[in-house]
Formats: C-alpha cells, structure tokens, sequence
C-alpha cells in the first residue's frame, strides 16, 4: 500500500498529461494537493513541514523557473523588435545544398548553443524549419528531439547545478558523471533527426556528417569538463558543431551561405538589420557566461562568497541562491543591455512586457511545482520537530526499497526510463533531477553497499533520461505546434518520437548497466 500510495501522485499527473491532455502547469499543481494529502493523512507529515518543504522546492527551482521567465522576456523582445525575422532569413540561405548538413547545423549546432544560452529551439526552430521547405510534422520533430542533444547543459548548465546540489558533490565532479554517456547520445540523438526526415535512407546518407556531428558535441562535452569549464558546455559544443560541420561543407566543396534561395520578402527583411545587431543579445550573453563562469575572481565571488545562502528547512543545509551568478540574471542584463542597438528599441518594450505576462508564468509556476513535489517526497514522514521517526514512512525510502527488491542488480537497466518518465510529467530534466535523485541515491546504496560511485552513475543516468523525454514531452511539442499555429499536430509526432526516444534511453540504461555491473 505504501508504494502504490507513493506513486499515486505520479499516476495522476501521468494520467492528465497523457490521457486528459491537461496543462502542465494545471497536471502539476494536482499532482502536488496529491503528493500533500498522502503524505499527510498517511505518511503522518506535519503541515508545518508540508508547507515549508513545498516553500523551500520552490526557492531551489529558481535557477530553471525564473530562467524559463527571463528566455521568454529575451525571444519576446527579439522576435518584436525583428531580430528573429532576420536570423531566419540568415538561416534560410545557409547549406541549402546539403541538408543533412543544414539539418545538423540548425538543430544540433544552433539548438544546443540556443539551449544554452536560455534561448528555446521549440519556440525559435520550428518557424525557420517550415520556412525552409520541411513538413509540419518534422518541423516540430526536429527541434524538440535536437533540444536532446545536450539537454543536460542547458541553461548554461542547470542541470548539472540542481544534480550538484541535491548530491552534494562539486559541478565538476557532477559533470563527469554525465559527460561519459554525450558522445554516444548526441550520435545516436543526430541519427534520429535523420531518420525522422527520410527514415533509413537519410540515415545512410548522412552517416559521416552524422557521427562526426555526434562525437564533437559529445567528445566537447568531455573536453569541457576536463577543463572545469562545464557549465559552458552547451555553448562550446553548439559553437563545435557549427565550425565542424562549416569545415565538412568546404572540404565537400558544398556552397555555405548562398542568397539565390532567398525570396523578395527575405531580402527585405535582410536589408532591415544586420545580423550581428540581429543576435546582439545572445552576443552581449555569450560575453557574460564566459566571463562569469571561468576559473578565476569573478567566478569564486559570484559562486562562493556571493552565494547568498537561505535557511529554509532547518535539517538541511541553506539554499545558495547565487542571484548574481545565475543564467537567469545574465539573461536579463543582456536583454536590457541590447535596447540601443535596436531601431525603437525603447519603444517596444511596453508591447514585449504585455506579451510576455501572458506567456511566462505559466511555464514558470510549472517549473516550480514539480521541484515542490521532490521536496514533499523527500521530506515526506517528518514530524513538527524535523524528525523522521519511523523510515518507513518516508515516500523516497519505501520506493527505494521496493526498486531494490524488485530489480535488485538490474537496477542500472531501469533508473534511465524511471528519469524519462519525470522528465515526460514535469517537462524538464532538472524537474526530473530535483524528483528523483535523492530517491536514486538511496537505492544504488542499498543494492551496492554504500557504493557513492555507483549511485551517482545511476542518477545520472536518470537525469539523462529525463533530458530524453523532452521529444516526447507534451509541453514542449506542443510549444513547437504553436509556433506554426499547428497544434493537435503534436500528437502525430509523439507516436513516431516515442520509439526514438524508448531507443536511445536503451543505449543509455545498457551503458549504465555495464558501468555498474
């Protein structure tokens, strides 16, 4: 009764997000009164403790919630002073010779450098993707499976700082953890770009652009790390593919950039703005990240003796807000920063603020709730004092027994799945992260005798799942649908994306598997 108790609240978002099609900020606000009464009338939680830890989950999803309210308020403002427009006429004329290469460029190479920055592909990508002559169904695939690539370096690297935080061990350390599985993944993610457009076919033609594109994203993650430059993995890996494949177009002899594509519309639009004042914010950004996340003062000030810590659940250490450190905060100055540079810049502000109330928070409050739900899971069975008097009544526990007794050694097989179903209810691997890491953790340790190494190869592994899920997540396919005032196509797509995403998350649980056999 108490798994079935304690995986309930986890049915029920399953079942409105994939079943009643609800919302997912709606699914989550359900599934977090779920998580509330259970652990009340049944796992004895004091209210005190209910309502502090659901505080506290949501303070820790700042770095994802308040990034995804501050991405929105950058697209908003580029796409109405034009800046958008114009990178999609830019893209429209680049390697429309070769489009497994333009695939691969603009959804892997873009995407992830998108990704990185805050910016999001399902928004940006599926536009352009129409625009270039693709159909509805892979210009909503497409960006939402090449989101994938690097998921977990989104952001400038959230995940990887909410994994930190919930295991306790450095970002360095966390990365190494999830860097192992890139090269693998991000070949296997470009293979199914490819496989979506012409199924085997495209697949074979593409194969040597393919897996050069792969093993480059996934051998700078590495690189990357090894640097202790992790949390700019994303943009040094989108920045990799881009040259890397510029580079194949020329020794293939193939024309890069070429206008003779491009309609009378698109070289109006072209004469309107140059594109570097085009990307001037995620200029001015790029700028910031490195400056701010390289090895040295600014990094230690912003990251350490800056880190603005909040005491909010007394049995657990202070939550670091590092406000000043953030991605999100850099998204902000780099969006204000970039006003000057644009033709009525000042003035449309007023219309970006009215779209953007309309548009953020939602998506944000989604982003907080299910950090809410990890919380009440973890904190689940404590009493007013902060003490936890029987295990037994603590959700994560009981579900960590379980897992061990029913999979035992084959554990590693089945935590990367477990991470694709958070990933698909909260719609985010850091969600995913914040679920289920601590509940991980707890069972790696009990199958393989307090082996730390083993547990956080699991936990990672889930985290990876999670980023996976983002293809078949009904929040950012739908995104991508709406972007194309296509939506109900997105229904058509995560039949197809499903099997990819059930097939590389196999490749992953495999690795997984071996490295804790």
């Amino acid at each position: 009764m108490s798994i079935i108790l304690g995986l309930l609240p986890i049915i029920v978002v399953f079942l409105m997000l994939a079943v009643l099609r609800r919302p997912a900020d709606l699914s989550g606000l359900v599934g977090w009164t779920a998580i509330v009464l259970i652990a009340w009338l049944y796992f004895h939680t004091a209210w005190n403790v209910l309502l502090t830890v659901s505080w506290a989950g949501i303070i820790a999803s700042f770095p994802i919630s308040l990034m995804v309210a501050t991405s929105l308020l950058q697209i908003t403002y580029m796409q109405k002073v034009g800046a958008i427009s114009r990178l999609v006429v830019f893209l429209k004329a680049l390697s429309p010779q070769d489009k497994v290469v333009q695939i691969l460029l603009i959804n892997v190479g873009f995407g992830t450098l998108m990704t990185a920055l805050g910016a999001t592909p399902v928004s940006i990508l599926p536009p352009i993707m129409l625009a270039l002559g693709y159909s509805t169904f892979v210009s909503i695939a497409l960006p939402a499976i090449g989101y994938d690539a690097l998921c977990t370096y989104a952001l400038l690297g959230v995940p990887i700082v909410i994994f930190s935080q919930f295991t306790g061990i450095g970002v360095h350390e966390a990365g190494a953890f999830f860097a192992r599985y890139m090269p693998v993944i991000s070949t296997l993610i470009a293979f199914g770009m490819l496989y979506i457009v012409g199924k085997w076919r495209m697949m074979w033609k593409g194969f040597l652009p393919t897996i050069i594109t792969g093993l480059t994203a996934g051998g700078t993650a590495i690189l990357m790390n090894w640097a202790k430059l992790t949390l700019l993995t994303g943009v040094g890996a989108g920045l990799a593919v881009i040259l890397i494949m510029l580079i194949y177009l020329k020794i293939r002899g193939r024309r890069i950039y070429d206008l003779s594509v491009l309609s009378a519309e698109d070289k109006q639009v072209q004469k309107t703005m140059s594109l570097w004042r085009a990307v001037v914010p995620w200029l001015i950004l790029i700028f910031f990240a490195v400056l701010t996340n390289l090895p040295g003062p600014i990094f230690d000030y912003l990251f350490k003796t800056l880190s603005m810590p909040v005491a909010v659940i007394p049995v657990d250490k202070p939550l670091a807000i590092r406000f000043f450190w953030q991605a999100y905060w850099w998204l902000l100055v780099s969006t204000l920063l970039a006003i000057p540079f644009y033709k009525k810049g000042f003035s449309r502000l007023k219309e970006t603020f009215a779209t953007w109330v309309k548009r953020a928070p939602r998506p944000a409050f989604s982003a907080a709730i299910f950090f809410a739900i990890a919380y009440v899971m973890n904190f689940s069975g404590y009493n007013s004092g902060w003490e936890l008097p029987n295990p037994d009544l603590n959700i994560v526990a009981v579900l960590a027994n379980g897992s061990a007794r029913v999979f035992g050694q084959l554990y590693g097989l089945v935590s990367p799945y477990l991470g694709m179903l958070a990933g698909f209810l909260s719609g985010s691997e850091s969600s995913a992260i914040a679920m289920l890491t601590k509940f991980h953790l707890q069972t790696a340790q009990m199958l393989w005798e307090n082996d730390l190494g083993r547990a956080l190869i699991v936990a990672a592994a889930s985290g990876i799942g999670g980023g996976l899920a983002s293809v078949i997540s009904p929040a950012k396919l739908q995104n991508a649908a709406a972007a194309i005032d296509r939506i109900g196509e997105e229904g058509k797509v995560i039949r197809v994306t499903f099997v990819i995403a059930l097939a590389i998350t196999l490749a992953c649980a495999v690795m997984t598997f071996l490295w804790t056999w």
